[in-house]
């Protein structure tokens, strides 16, 4: 698929959740995510492992890489919608 198109498919998936008051990672599988305290991350309608180690875990979003940074972090589980990390989490960030 163009870029282009790929690009106007996703507003569109947006827009419409809008419209009709849906969640968008329903609608669009954007990723979802859930922190409990600094201990674990769960997140729903990933892309993948990039990169792993004890200190950061990056994973593949549709529109970002999540960058999770802690210590001790540990990839528990993981399926192909979901993951859970634990360990000491310090910081995420999302990079375009």
């Amino acid at each position: 698929m163009e870029m282009g198109k790929k690009q106007n498919n996703e507003s569109f998936l947006e827009k419409l959740a809008e419209t009709l008051d849906l969640p968008g990672d329903v609608v669009a599988g954007l990723p979802r995510m859930e922190i409990t305290g600094c201990r674990a991350l769960m997140m729903e309608n990933h892309r993948g492992i990039l990169q792993y180690s004890t200190e950061e875990i990056d994973i593949g979003g549709s529109q970002a890489v999540v960058k999770v940074f802690g210590e001790h972090l540990i990839l528990r589980a993981m399926n192909g919608r979901e993951l859970l990390i634990v360990g000491q989490i310090f910081k995420i960030e999302f990079v375009y």
